[in-house]
Formats: structure tokens, sequence, C-alpha cells
């Protein structure tokens, strides 16, 4: 049985297994449960993965679970990568299976798929985009954000964005209200300028921190640093769209504890659990600073090229007929 390993105001981080911790709560007593599970991953991390043949029997209880202690209104919201089948540049289909078993085998509705990307990785996986060069890199992850009604309470009011230059500069000089070839009718009212602009559902999110307080806190007491954390804002997110002060929120998976350190900063009741205790111990300096948890500085915008920038300057070389099935003997970079 696992045991509550530390406490702040708002909530706790458990260590042991999330099906106990979820199996001790009252049905409908969670406001959202927000998560990142380990991925079907080929290679295997050391915290642990199922592979893909496994992954929707393993994960089978865990939904069972969350369905149930998910309030009426609520949400659950999953982030799960995909994955690339062994030996071959293909991909795996088993994160659309969880995403069809939850809303099929549980009832859950799926209230919107979301996609995070992460505009700092490098070009992955390296066998298929650096050396054989025959596929774009992998950059974005699902977020599946489900649900248990087709109306779960939810505001995109709390996440706007800053209006496009191109948005406000349509703003300054009018449009004429008309019906688009598209067959959009654009009303008067879409020149009024409201607090900011709806936010499309691709999250741009660096994953690039390095020297942050628990990171720090890590090195100087000897701790692992988990590998696979996602950034505090993606929770946060979520967490602002979904929820109100004083609901609960819980992470099953909870790794460093990512999840409660936002949800303690937007002073919400919360839960993170995770069956690594080095894990766990690394987590408490999350909660350590004596200035309280800064919210994460905002950064430049992100911006995605138009396809298409670079293609007069470049030459179409002759394309492997073979598809790159054979790997071909690396060009000397003097030539």
């Amino acid at each position: 049985m696992g045991k509550v390993y530390f406490q702040t105001r708002n909530g706790s981080i458990y260590h042991g297994d999330c099906l106990d911790y979820l199996s001790g709560l009252d049905g409908g007593s969670v406001n959202l449960v927000v998560t990142s599970p380990p991925y079907a991953l080929i290679k295997k991390k050391q915290y642990g993965n199922e592979k893909s043949s496994d992954y929707l029997d393993w994960f089978r209880p865990f939904a069972r679970e969350i369905y149930r202690v998910l309030a009426d209104n609520g949400s659950f919201v999953l982030n799960i990568g995909g994955s690339w089948n062994k030996g071959e540049p293909t991909r795996s289909l088993y994160h659309f299976k969880v995403l069809i078993m939850l809303c099929e085998e549980y009832g859950f509705h799926l209230a919107q798929e979301m996609y995070y990307w992460n505009p700092s990785k490098l070009p992955n996986p390296a066998e298929w985009c650096t050396i054989r060069k025959i596929r774009v890199k992998d950059s974005i992850e699902p977020v599946w954000w489900l649900s248990k009604t087709p109306y779960p309470k939810a505001s995109n009011q709390r996440v706007l964005q800053p209006y496009s230059k191109s948005m406000n500069n349509l703003l300054e000089v009018g449009y004429k209200a008309k019906l688009r070839p598209s067959g959009h009718n654009i009303s008067n009212n879409f020149m009024v300028k409201h607090k900011g602009s709806i936010p499309p559902n691709l999250i741009a999110l660096p994953n690039t921190e390095s020297n942050s307080q628990y990171i720090k806190y890590c090195t100087e007491n000897g701790l692992p640093v988990h590998p696979a954390r996602f950034p505090g804002t993606l929770p946060e997110y979520f967490i602002r769209l979904c929820t109100d002060e004083h609901d609960l929120v819980v992470d099953p998976f909870g790794g460093s504890c990512v999840t409660g350190e936002v949800a303690e900063k937007l002073n919400r009741r919360w839960c993170c659990c995770d069956t690594v205790e080095e894990y766990i111990k690394g987590a408490v300096g999350r909660f350590q600073s004596t200035s309280g948890i800064p919210l994460e500085s905002s950064e430049v915008p992100y911006y995605i090229y138009k396809p298409g920038y670079l293609w007069d300057s470049i030459p179409e070389d002759t394309l492997d007929p073979m598809g790159g099935k054979r790997r071909v003997a690396q060009k000397d970079s003097k030539e």
C-alpha cells in the first residue's frame, strides 16, 4: 500500500500505485485528471514503459478508476505521445487505439483533440530524419481532452492569446461584413476587439528547462532528475481552462510533480502519484522555495514557416525508388 509522502497547504504527493490512491476516492470527487503516462516506446526507459501490443490491457484499470472518480462535469486530459514501429519508418497506432478504447469501452467523450508542439525538439528519430532523410522530425504529441459529458465545465476565455499582427491591423483598418467564398458569414461582430484571441488546438511549448528550482534541488541533493517531464504550462493550460479555485486536480503518473506545482500556485487542491521514491524525493524540491512558486515567464511567440519558404532555392534530387529502405553511404562534407 502507498502513503502520503509530502503535503502542502493544497495538496499531497502519494508514493505508491495510483490505483490504490484512486480506489480510495469517492466517485465523482475529482474535477480534473491531467497526466502523461509512460509512452509505449521501443526503447525501455528507466521509469518503466509498456510495449504497444500490451498497452491497452495495461491502461484499462486506470481508465476504469479515472472514469469512476471524475466529476460529471469534469475533464480527463491525457498527454500520450506516439511511437514508431520497430525497425521501420512507420508509426504505431497504439495512442489512437487508447483514445478509441476510452470512448467506446468506458464512455468518455472526446471534447477536443489537442496537440502539444515542442519547437525545441531535435530531428527525431535520427535514423529516418538525419541519416536516411526520409521523414520529417517528430515534434508534436497528442493531448486527448476527454469528459464524462459532452458539456464539461470550461471557458476558453481563461486561455486567450494576443491577437496576431495581421488581426490587429485588420481591427484598425476595418473589414466589410460579408459572406466569404468559403461560406463563412463574417458579421460586424468580427470587428469587435475582445480581451484576446481564442487559441487554436495546437499548444506551442518548448521543453528546455535547465536551471529551475527543481533541477537545482535535485543536483544539490544527489537525486535523479526525472527524464520525461512535461513543461508546467501544459497542465496549467487545462487547469485554467477546466477548473475553479479549490477544485481537485489529480495526476496519477505524477513523476516530478509538475502538475502539483502548478495546481498549488493556482490554489487548486491536488494530488500527484508515483511509484519511484527517488523521483518523489526530487519532486519535493518544487515546493521548497521561500518566495513561493513563481509563474512561468512569458516567452517570445513561436512561428511555423509556411511550406515552400525555401523550395525555390533547393534542387530536387532524384528520389530513392527504394524509399530509404537501404542506408546510403554519407557524402563527404567537403564535397
